[in-house]
């Protein structure tokens, strides 16, 4: 036995270089074989919906933990493991994502982002629902803060899809999805946007209604400015319709304005009611004003300027709603521009025949009543008659040679009259004026025409 523990003495103290030889044997065979494990494992679960998938290799063991979005899914994905070559046993850390009661998905826009949250059913749902986002709101930061849950509705994919179709039509505002049932609320980008969602609405995929539509039209705006040192009104904003702006148009430059007309007026729904007598009525009021601009805002008229002395300030602050249609709102800020200095008789009649060559006082047909449009043109000539203070003046009328001889003489001595009578209201003193009528006895174009009558019917005022 002694001889036993002598020889076992020499030999035992190299099986510890043994040992520790094997041991790194084994653990370096170990490692290619967990790392093939693990791939292979990762191969077999390319063809399931995971999320957060994570695979730890022990030897042969394989521990699989991972969320998944049904049972069926969850058990395929443990026995996709399951079957891969060498796996000895799987440890199914498994579970299915929780589910949403109720569903909910919102897509947020305000100035500067949109917004994705609430739940989406998968992760390549989630990814495509961002980027529909992304391309509808081209430039715009999207941001995803959407979770996962399972609950969403059969067409889930189809009713947001189209939902985010029009996220790119509002300025700002929020579309949800409550398990079946849709909300909108907020502002439209343009006019007519409001109108498109409507209608897109009505193809929501089947089992979707629309549980509220709050989304709003932007105001409906008409502007004019004039600008007295370029000579210019310019309309721009929106009407109703191309006949709306053929009528506009036409009195702008027709009747109203002796400056340049610039239409950049365009089409659009959504005019509030009576939208074209009260654009006409403010358009009238515009035209007293030397410099000025007018802004309608759906039912809210908005006039600012300079009126050219301060009974037409007066006139205009009053009467500027009174061709208003009902529950329309105005707000005239009417100043008066500075006076201009005085100057002789002869710069005058300059300016008084530049005025009339520029525009005309209107009359009604056979009649003595001065149109109304006609007050742009009259506040004019009383601010030149202001300027020479000192002078007389003769206001001469016209006709064209329709009708009698004698009528027409009548008919323009009571239209200089009539002229007179404004100017005299407006605080002029009656003294300096004369009225003179010729009839038809002095013609500057020829009667067989329209427009020579036209140029026949006129007021003259002449400085004595």
């Amino acid at each position: 036995m002694q001889k036993l523990f002598s020889w076992a003495s020499k030999w035992w103290p190299g099986l510890i270089p043994l040992a520790v030889m094997w041991g790194f044997a084994a653990w370096n065979n170990t490692l290619p074989v967990e790392a093939d494990l693990s791939a292979r494992s990762s191969a077999a679960l390319k063809d399931t919906v995971l999320d957060k998938t994570r695979i730890a290799v022990d030897g042969r063991d394989v521990s699989l933990a991972a969320d998944a979005f049904s049972e069926e899914g969850r058990r395929d994905a443990v026995m996709a493991v399951e079957t891969v070559p060498g796996v000895r046993l799987v440890d199914d850390r498994t579970r299915l994502v929780p589910e949403a009661k109720p569903f909910v998905w919102n897509a947020e826009r305000d100035v500067v982002r949109v917004t994705l949250s609430g739940s989406a059913p998968l992760p390549s749902m989630k990814a495509r629902l961002t980027e529909a986002a992304r391309k509808e709101v081209g430039g715009v930061e999207v941001a995803d803060q959407m979770g996962l849950a399972r609950g969403a509705p059969p067409r889930f994919e189809a009713a947001a899809m189209l939902l985010l179709d029009q996220i790119g039509k509002l300025k700002d505002g929020k579309i949800t999805i409550t398990d079946t049932k849709v909300n909108l609320s907020g502002m439209a980008r343009e006019l007519g946007g409001r109108e498109s969602i409507a209608a897109a609405l009505k193809n929501l995929p089947e089992g979707f209604s629309i549980a509220a539509n709050e989304i709003k039209a932007p105001p409906y705006i008409f502007q004019a400015y004039k600008d007295p040192v370029a000579a210019t009104v310019t309309l721009t904003g929106y009407v109703p319709d191309n006949n709306v702006h053929a009528a506009i148009a036409t009195s702008a430059s027709r009747k109203f304005f002796t400056e340049k007309v610039v239409d950049n007026l365009k089409a659009s729904i959504g005019a509030p009611g009576a939208f074209s007598t009260a654009v006409v009525a403010a358009l009238g009021a515009l035209s007293r004003l030397s410099t000025g601009t007018l802004v309608v805002s759906d039912r809210e008229v908005k006039l600012s300027g300079d009126a050219l002395y301060e009974g037409a300030a007066n006139d205009i602050r009053a009467g500027l709603g009174k061709d208003f249609p009902k529950n329309w709102q105005y707000k005239p800020e009417i100043t008066v521009k500075p006076a201009a200095g005085p100057v002789d008789g002869t710069v005058c009649q300059q300016l008084f025949s530049e005025l009339l060559t520029k525009g005309k006082i209107r009359f009604a047909t056979k009649r003595a009543e001065i149109d109304p449009d006609s007050a742009g043109i009259l506040d004019r000539l009383i601010e030149t008659a202001l300027r020479c203070p000192t002078t007389n003046i003769e206001v001469v009328g016209h006709t064209d040679a329709d009708g009698e001889d004698s009528f027409n003489q009548a008919l323009s001595e009571k239209r200089a009259q009539a002229v007179i009578d404004y100017l005299v209201k407006a605080g002029l003193p009656a003294s300096r004026f004369t009225a003179v009528g010729h009839g038809s006895t002095q013609p500057v174009a020829g009667n067989d025409t329209d427009e020579g009558k036209a140029q026949n019917r006129r007021i003259e005022f002449l400085v004595r």
